[in-house]
């Protein structure tokens, strides 16, 4: 099969060192043909030129807070057959391209979509999921093992989440791209819906896997808390004038806000709020729900043919490795796990402490997957609290569990710590 050129599209804002550990874990795809185009703040490209990637990407600077808009700037730029969207605060494991494109070899999938996983590294934050034209989400039952092919059906659409998601780049360009009263949140449902509306096929990719961190931003804290609800609350309007019929407008939105008014009093009962916090931000809420009510819709603009060429990432081959010991070994392992990611090798490294503490998987800032936990503790949240292991049986479970999405071949090269 040939494979189409990507363009890899990461929208940064406010993030600027998450953008760097995104374009390090971008790095490492082990795909032949792609581009990164990085649409960014004054912050993030100047953090993009100090690192070791400012002559590899195509860098634009864009100072709005408008996601659709600088999204619609990278499809501008975007000159591959495919355009590939990520957020500034995940990272796609090193298959990521491999597996999300493939389905694109059939010319009736305009989009895909793969599987997200959370802030521990290890449980699902987004799988595959149906919407309607209330915004209304559900879970859909596909197989975890091989793409499946969805077709429109009825006023449901197949939904793909903005940071594990591509759409072949004449189809956005027919659609003009994301509608721009949409700066923030239910962006890519209307993308979806639309995609539905023309009859294009989305294929939904489990194996092409994306870590999301949901770091900070001005509109939530690094624990999830809402810092401001304006956007949200404009984003509803513009949603309700494009797909909600008005005579059901305001039963839409009363649920709509009683869905935001549990989520922050959940936060204040948390203690993570305080009852002023919550006024304000039902207040803002309701702000940006009368803003949106005049928001203009559509208005996009994305460039027929892109504003520059096809400019590959230099991605080279890597060997695939596991690196693995006891968890007061970390120094000396993280530093052999550096020094490997600088020669060129995609490493994951094992820490393994004698308990039975759950599993947690981040990327390291160096360039390197690390998990650690118990020996005896659960990875996978369906799991079993204890399970007896050895040391060797467990690195071996576990490398199995990642294999596919880390490209470990077998015989599986591990360098083990004094055990």
């Amino acid at each position: 099969m040939t494979h189409p050129t990507v363009s890899v599209v990461v929208v940064s804002r406010d993030r600027p060192i998450a953008l760097s550990r995104c374009l390090t874990g971008l790095s490492q795809l082990q795909y032949s043909k792609f581009e990164i185009v990085v649409v960014a703040d004054p912050a993030g490209c100047r953090a993009v030129q100090a690192g070791p990637f400012t002559d590899q990407v195509k860098l634009v600077e864009f100072d709005r807070p408008n996601i659709s808009e600088a999204r619609n700037l990278g499809i501008s730029h975007a000159a591959g057959d495919i355009v590939a969207f990520i957020d500034d605060d995940a990272v796609p494991e090193p298959s990521w391209l491999h597996y999300l494109i493939a389905p694109t070899d059939r010319p009736n999938v305009a989009a895909v979509g793969g599987f997200v996983r959370g802030r521990n590294g290890i449980s699902w934050q987004w799988k595959a999921r149906t919407v309607d034209t209330r915004g209304e989400a559900k879970p859909l039952s596909v197989s975890h093992n091989r793409a499946t092919l969805l077709k429109p059906k009825g006023r449901r659409a197949t939904k793909t989440e903005g940071t594990n998601m591509a759409v072949r780049r004449d189809v956005l360009v027919a659609l003009e791209g994301f509608d721009p009263g949409f700066a923030f949140y239910l962006d890519e449902t209307d993308l979806n819906l639309r995609l539905a509306h023309a009859g294009h096929a989305t294929a939904i990719v489990p194996m092409a896997e994306v870590h999301h961190g949901f770091a900070a931003s001005p509109r939530r804290r690094h624990d999830r808390v809402p810092r401001d609800l304006f956007d949200i609350g404009s984003s509803w309007a513009v949603f309700q004038r494009k797909y909600v019929p008005e005579s059901q407008r305001r039963d839409h939105w009363r649920a709509i806000r009683n869905t935001e008014r549990r989520r922050v009093m959940s936060h204040m009962v948390a203690g993570r709020l305080l009852p002023g916090d919550v006024r304000q931000l039902l207040s803002r809420l309701d702000q940006g729900y009368g803003q949106g009510l005049m928001r203009q819709r559509g208005g996009s603009h994305v460039s027929r043919s892109p504003i520059s060429a096809f400019k590959p990432f230099p991605s080279c081959s890597r060997a695939s490795v596991v690196l693995a010991g006891r968890s007061w070994q970390r120094q000396r392992l993280r530093a052999e796990a550096a020094k490997r990611v600088e020669q060129g090798e995609i490493v994951s490294l094992f820490l393994l402490s004698p308990t039975t503490l759950r599993h947690r998987l981040q990327f390291h800032s160096d360039g390197f997957w690390e998990q650690s936990g118990g020996l005896f503790g659960k990875s996978t949240r369906s799991a079993p609290v204890f399970r007896m292991f050895s040391f060797g049986e467990r690195v071996a479970a576990e490398t199995r569990r990642i294999g596919r999405q880390r490209l470990i071949s077998s015989p599986i090269l591990a360098r083990l710590g004094n055990t």
